[in-house]
């Protein structure tokens, strides 16, 4: 049996030249090894893994005539339930591992396939790598999968069983990643280093990305030496987790000296003492309700118990920019929706990797709404000037516009009630317009099956032009079509002449129902195909921004299989796009990849050649 090779923990940044950095993802340690034998999947103990894991030697069988010419073959890697491409599902894995009935197993296997993140290659075709430094054998990792042709991209939801971790050279790059997709953390790796069977090794560093919780002790276990801390929830104590690792001898000795001098009463193994001794304490994640990994980081003398509450504790649990201040997070933003501003912060939160690659480098304009939707609205387009050091500008047009670049500065913003997010059709650096897209606004809500019956009429279009076309929500009444660009390749004359001959082709195609009249008591209760607003400066509500309505709706991106008759707008508000992307996935994700296979060009010569016949 081999046992794998084990990276140190390590709390200083783990920066030093000639190392690459991986993402570490939350699973399990698993060595498979394909012989003409067959596949064997084993745990770092030495357990069989590809009972309760059958789709790892499934999906490898569908390629089995393409590995035949490198088999024997051994990959080193984890067994993972992939959330995102920087974080894996500690919790899913571990009921997954837990489950015994074959019929239930293969049901989850069909239905929530788990992934064999590949990091390392110690065999290929007999031949053992394992003396050979890593970076030569991560590049004959990386070529093999290219030669088998598949994606060296993670992705969660592709059909992929089998997936690359990928090197990074830059630690900043990586590690902004992984903390804005909430990952466990980085293994940084000397590119010079072997691999040594059982060996915990300092040329392999695992840095984790800490959440972390101001608490207080409530009980000390003799028997074993944990301290168990807890917080306020309302005017209950509530215990959080045990604590044992991080102190300094001193440290634990004076904490359980105090202990011991102040107890209130002694149950079994357990002292009690009265809320009082404050600490701050990192650990990983909540896992059934109790801190994963927790480790002492310093007592916090500055705080008050009464100050360690469990709205604090989801403050910090959500990993949030621990410099920035959420102030009145209670405060109600929504009459007919229970959605306090704490819950707003929340959802940026989470749907932050998603949606700022849609702000980052576009002047942005904001409304507020400083009193939620009890008061009045306003447009923000100037930076204001108690705006903090850390807030990016762009000054175009005598105005100096936020860039929303980064989660800080997107939280601040959430924090100044900033609601609804709009961007223009191109970055700072673009000379052309980034996309198209058709702004699909019926007349009223009950007119939404008119947005429905255009964007399906555009789709036909597109996929008979070999276009590739994305659809979200507005977030009020109506339906947006993108197409992707390639940057500063058509200017925003070359792309007026598709939006217009879209507009012409949906009126002739149905003139009852749409309409291109800007005089909105001319246009009836047809719709208005506005490629009009298609131009530079004008704006669009970015992907996932909430609106200011009465239905908290969001700006929801949608597969085109969803686009039918039977959806309705007000199913796409808050609380059901978090649900949307951990179940179904980010339908955009693809978007900017399409932006360099879009086949435009050709398209557009054949309107312009079009257009000079009729000229």
């Amino acid at each position: 049996m081999m046992k794998p090779m084990l990276p140190s923990l390590t709390f200083e940044l783990p920066v030093r030249p000639d190392w690459l950095y991986e993402v570490k993802y939350d699973g399990f340690r698993a060595l498979l090894e394909w012989t003409i034998n067959g596949i064997t999947l084993t745990s770092r103990n030495g357990k069989p893994l590809s009972p309760q894991f059958p789709e790892i030697e499934e999906f490898l069988r569908t390629y089995e005539e393409q590995f035949k010419a490198y088999l024997p073959l051994q990959f080193d890697g984890e067994l993972v339930s992939l959330e995102n491409a920087y974080k894996a599902n500690f919790s899913a894995i571990q009921v997954r591992g837990r489950l015994k009935a074959v019929k239930k197993i293969s049901e989850q296997a069909m239905k929530s396939p788990c992934r064999l993140m590949v990091f390392d290659l110690l065999m290929i075709k007999g031949k053992p790598l394992l003396n050979q430094p890593y970076h030569k054998r991560k590049d004959k990792l990386i070529n093999l999968f290219q030669q088998l042709e598949l994606e060296v991209d993670s992705n969660p939801y592709n059909r992929q069983i089998l997936q690359l971790v990928f090197p990074y050279e830059d630690f900043n790059d990586l590690w902004e990643k992984v903390v804005l997709y909430d990952g466990e953390g980085i293994i940084a790796k000397s590119r010079t280093s072997l691999w040594e069977e059982g060996k915990r090794t300092l040329q392999w560093l695992k840095y984790k990305n800490w959440k972390y919780v101001s608490c207080f002790v409530t009980s000390f276990d003799k028997t074993n030496g944990y301290f168990y801390v807890s917080v306020y929830k309302e005017n209950d104590i509530h215990v959080v987790g045990q604590v044992l690792f991080g102190f300094k001898p001193e440290e634990k000795q004076a904490l359980r000296q105090t202990i011991k001098q102040n107890i209130i009463r002694e149950d079994g193994s357990l002292i009690f003492v009265n809320p009082a001794i404050c600490l701050e304490v990192k650990y990983l994640e909540l896992y059934d309700n109790q801190l994963r990994e927790p480790h002492f980081d310093h007592f916090r003398f500055d705080l008050e118990p009464a100050e360690c509450t469990y709205e604090q504790f989801m403050i910090q649990q959500k990993n949030l920019p621990a410099d920035l201040a959420i102030t009145h997070p209670n405060k109600p933003l929504w009459e007919n929706q229970h959605i306090e501003k704490i819950d707003y912060i929340f959802y940026l939160r989470e749907v932050s990797p998603f949606m700022l690659p849609f702000l980052e480098n576009r002047l942005l304009t904001v409304i507020r709404y400083p009193h939620g939707m009890f008061g009045e609205a306003f447009y923000q387009k100037n930076c204001p000037d108690y705006a903090p050091e850390f807030i990016r500008t762009h000054s175009a047009d005598g105005i100096d516009y936020i860039l929303c670049n980064n989660l800080k500065t997107l939280v601040w913003l959430g924090n100044q009630l900033a609601i609804e997010f709009h961007v223009p059709f191109q970055t700072i650096h673009s000379k052309g317009p980034s996309e198209i897209v058709f702004d699909l606004d019926p007349p009223d809500q009950d007119s939404f099956h008119l947005a429905v019956k255009a964007a399906l009429l555009i789709k036909e279009v597109l996929d008979q032009l070999n276009l590739i076309g994305f659809i979200k929500t507005s977030g009020n009444k109506g339906l947006q079509v993108y197409l992707p660009l390639p940057e500063g390749k058509f200017s925003y004359d070359d792309t007026r002449l598709f939006t217009s001959f879209m507009a012409e082709y949906l009126i002739a195609k149905d003139p009852d129902s749409f309409t291109i009249e800007r005089m909105k008591k001319k246009r009836g209760k047809r719709l208005y195909v506005d490629y009009v607003q298609h131009g530079e400066g004008k704006t669009i509500v970015a992907p996932y921004s909430l609106r200011g309505n009465e239905a908290a709706g969001v700006a929801t991106p949608l597969y085109w299989e969803e686009v039918d008759e039977k959806i309705s707008p007000a199913a796409f508000n808050m609380e059901n796009a978090l649900k949307r992307l951990q179940k179904q996935g980010n339908p955009f994700r693809n978007y900017f990849q399409t932006k360099q296979i879009q086949p435009f060009g050709p398209i557009l010569e054949i309107l312009k050649k079009g257009q000079r016949k009729k000229g």
